[in-house]
């Protein structure tokens, strides 16, 4: 899809569909209504008057224009009322108007937000929503059928912007399209079967990226990790065929390479819980068990395309979790990087065995700050359910921005508690830690393990579980993997650019 913004009045623009957003008070709708010129302003106003289009959130009306003006159709989206339109419902309105315009056959669309939700949302980010909303909206896996289902995706979309507004929008539309793009190579990644992603191909994936924006990369193999002493890391890949591997990506935003922020990623390409075998029902939703480090390659890419003045580290450790006679088993003592020994309780607790490693490494690399992602408990599904990302964290300053940019990013995260009570839950009986905290506080048991690897480094953690997959489809993503969090990590990333 091609983007762009366009300069014209409204009732000049030739388009298949000219998308305008609406709010639900009268008086606030006049000026962007009159712009269509009289031959539609009286015919809608007369509409919205009768109560057959009230301007609700993403309500929405397709109108054909018989030539009255250049487009060959108006289509009205709903933003709400006035006072609570933000970021995210012109996103959700997007989205809802793109699938709108999609089943009319439309492919080609220009979109006008009015100028009074751009004084109060900025310019900048409701041209970022617009765009956004169009990318995420239209994303589909096609898979792997013979015969391939037809996609419907615009060929080009473009937004009014005013001439004195006209700088803002173009670096929101700028802005919107590499947030969009990043978050679908995300999902592409969770949505790839696992005999198609093992590690190393997912490695590529990883490289790729960073070759295409000139970030420096390095792939560790199982030599290097047995080198650098990766006990739990390796304690997880060696039940399978499939060696492990760890990328390690830096992007340099700024002159000096000092606060730099570690992205750590869970690259699990299939999880069978190992000799702890999960049930059958549900297993091959196990494909996207490396959502983490699929959020974190799709962040790197919009960090690339951004380029914004920050210094980003991501350390992607990627393995199979595999039953077999050389797998780890319940009741072995693994030794980390870090020096601390783990007691093994389950074969299944291996995402935080992986990040234990990779956290250790991001730390003696220099990184200042540590996001960590993973789709780490089945727990945090009962405590947040689907839609809410579970948070963790050793440091109030860090995660309060990290919770500011998930809010920026329109992406629901909660935080859970921290306190020294749970730490007697997974200390070890004949290791420093046990890898299981029990079935009581599993979410929070699972991150304060991790914690114990990150020290005195500030540290979040995000727990992806719930959110990384969905069932179903809605407006801004189909069924399956969802690429969650790949927008929280690059509005961080431009949040720390702006304050420094």
């Amino acid at each position: 899809m091609k983007t762009g913004l366009i300069l014209q009045d409204l009732s000049k623009i030739k388009t298949d569909c000219l998308i305008v957003g609406i709010v639900e008070e009268e008086e606030e709708n006049r000026t962007i209504l009159s712009g269509l010129g009289p031959a539609l302003d009286g015919y809608l106003t007369d509409g919205i008057r009768r109560g057959d289009f009230s301007g609700k959130a993403k309500e929405t009306a397709f109108i054909h224009t018989f030539g009255r003006i250049e487009a060959r159709a108006v289509l009205l989206v709903g933003l709400g009322k006035k006072e609570q339109v933000d970021f995210e419902i012109v996103r959700d309105a997007a989205a809802r108007a793109v699938k709108t315009a999609l089943q009319n056959r439309v492919r080609h669309v220009v979109f006008a937000v009015p100028e009074t939700v751009q004084d109060a949302v900025t310019p900048y980010l409701s041209a970022h929503a617009v765009v956004e909303g169009a990318y995420l909206s239209q994303y589909r896996f096609n898979g792997y059928k013979q015969k391939q289902d037809e996609l419907k995706e615009l060929d080009e979309l473009l937004v009014v912007a005013s001439s004195d507004r006209q700088d803002e929008v173009e670096k929101g539309i700028r802005s919107g399209a590499a947030f969009g793009r990043g978050t679908n190579l995300a999902r592409d990644l969770v949505n790839t079967p696992g005999n198609l992603l093992p590690p190393s191909v997912l490695a590529e994936h990883a490289v790729e990226v960073a070759k295409k924006h000139g970030m420096e990369v390095e792939v560790l193999n199982e030599n290097d990790m047995k080198k650098l002493k990766m006990g739990a890391l390796l304690a997880v890949a060696q039940g399978s065929e499939q060696p492990p591997r760890m990328v390690v990506i830096k992007y340099q935003g700024r002159g000096t390479w000092d606060n730099v922020i570690g992205f750590v990623g869970k690259g699990i390409t299939f999880d069978t819980g190992g000799i702890s075998l999960k049930p059958v029902k549900g297993m091959e939703e196990m494909v996207g068990d490396m959502g983490g480090a699929a959020a974190v390659i799709g962040a790197m890419d919009v960090i690339g395309r951004l380029k914004p003045a920050v210094n980003i580290m991501a350390v992607i450790p990627m393995a199979e979790n595999m039953p077999d006679g050389k797998a780890y088993r319940p009741g072995d003592v693994i030794t980390s990087m870090s020096g601390k020994t783990i007691e093994i309780l389950t074969t299944d607790a291996e995402g935080r065995l992986i990040l234990a490693d990779a956290i250790t490494y991001a730390r003696q690399q220099g990184v200042d700050f540590i996001v960590d992602l993973a789709t780490l408990t089945g727990a945090v599904l009962v405590a947040l359910g689907t839609q809410t990302t579970g948070v963790m964290a050793n440091d109030e300053e860090w995660v309060e921005e990290v919770l500011e940019a998930a809010a920026d990013a329109g992406e629901l995260a909660w935080r859970l508690p921290t306190f020294d009570v749970y730490k007697k839950q997974y200390k070890g009986r004949v290791a420093d830690l046990k890898n299981s905290g029990g079935r009581y506080a599993g979410s929070i048991t699972a991150g304060m393990f991790l914690g114990e690897f990150a020290e005195d480094t500030p540290w979040v953690h995000l727990d992806i579980a719930g959110t990384s997959w969905q069932e179903g489809d809605n407006d801004l993503s189909p069924a399956g993997g969802t690429g969650v969090m790949v927008r929280t990590l690059a509005r961080l990333a431009e949040n720390c650019a702006d304050e420094a």
